[in-house]
């Protein structure tokens, strides 16, 4: 027998001592389910690289939030599939108060005026460019861009939003919506701000939920290089200088160390949005057999709260919370 008067096996020795010591835990509450919505009735659409997750028209997206509420999500972040008829070069679909994603957040928030609503505010969905901001030359204009964010924001305030949150990584977008909420009234409409998003390969389950990808090139030149770190805390100290209520890391598991050293240098509120391509590529391995999915499951939410995240938009929120 070893003389070893620390053993920390003792304190592994059993669930109930494990559970008694556990570090990090999950919550229902920590988790934002992003939904996808479809043009028409009765419409339940398969996304064929992601695993239970649908497109649903308007009627049928209130039954599945009523199916999440009552299993403890309470949080959303919703997203339309535009038709390409509506789309055009100056997305102006994305402020039509007649159009599929103001109904869609306004019939949400009419019949469940206690959930949290985060929508999103990006050109992409309504651009028939398929990029975040206003093409002109083949090149993404800022500025330009901004005013259209403007009314995005302002048309989402107005039908229900609690948060808006800019997705498109546009220079000095958080600082002109919150002016732009401020100036009509909105001052209790909050901000949640990608303000850490890459130029990541793990969209692509997303893009085609939306048909959204880039007509051409790519989005390097708004969204961050995967290889910098630095440049993420540049960028979230300024969404919080120009306002932002909550900031973001996007995509989560391959940034555990961005989330990091964000919770170490910031006081902010942290999201992490575990993206569609992490979400597929646990779905499509369980599939195969390579791996247990429930325990995958589990094992990725844990590291990125572990990694810092106050809370987590993922496509597993409402398998984790039967689980909880």
């Amino acid at each position: 027998m070893q003389n070893l008067p620390i053993r920390p096996r003792r304190n592994r020795q059993n669930a109930t001592i494990r559970s008694l010591i556990e570090e990090t835990t999950l919550h229902k509450k920590d988790f934002i389910f992003p939904l996808f919505i479809a043009e028409g009735t009765n419409q339940k659409q398969i996304i064929p690289s992601m695993t239970n997750i649908f497109r649903f028209s308007i009627d049928l997206l209130l039954e599945e939030i009523n199916d999440c509420m009552r299993l403890g999500i309470k949080a959303f972040a919703p997203f339309p599939n535009i038709s390409e008829n509506l789309k055009n070069s100056t997305a102006t679909e994305s402020y039509n108060p007649n159009g599929l994603f103001l109904e869609a957040i306004s019939q949400i928030k009419k019949n469940f005026p206690d959930c949290v609503l985060f929508t999103d505010v990006a050109l992409d969905p309504y651009n028939s460019d398929g990029h975040d901001g206003i093409v002109h030359n083949g090149q993404i204009l800022n500025d330009e861009t901004l005013e259209v964010l403007g009314k995005m924001a302002l048309a989402q305030a107005r039908a229900g939003a609690d948060f808006v949150a800019p997705s498109d990584m546009m220079d000095g977008r958080v600082g002109y919506l919150r002016t732009v909420l401020d100036q009509n009234n909105f001052q209790n409409v909050g901000i949640l701000a990608y303000s850490v998003k890459y130029a990541s390969a793990f969209y692509g389950p997303f893009r085609d939920a939306l048909a959204s990808a880039p007509k051409f090139g790519d989005k390097k030149t708004y969204q961050m290089n995967p290889a910098n770190t630095r440049e993420a805390l540049r960028e979230a100290q300024l969404d919080i200088n120009e306002g932002a209520d909550i900031i973001m890391v996007k995509p989560a598991l391959p940034y555990l160390d961005v989330i990091k050293s964000l919770k170490d240098n910031f006081s902010l509120p942290i999201a992490a949005y575990n993206v569609s391509g992490e979400y597929a590529m646990i779905k499509a391995a369980d599939e195969k057999g390579w791996l247990d999915g429930e325990k995958a499951m589990y094992e990725s939410l844990i590291s990125i709260k572990r990694a810092g995240a106050d809370m987590i938009l993922s496509y597993f929120a409402k398998e984790i919370a039967g689980h909880l």
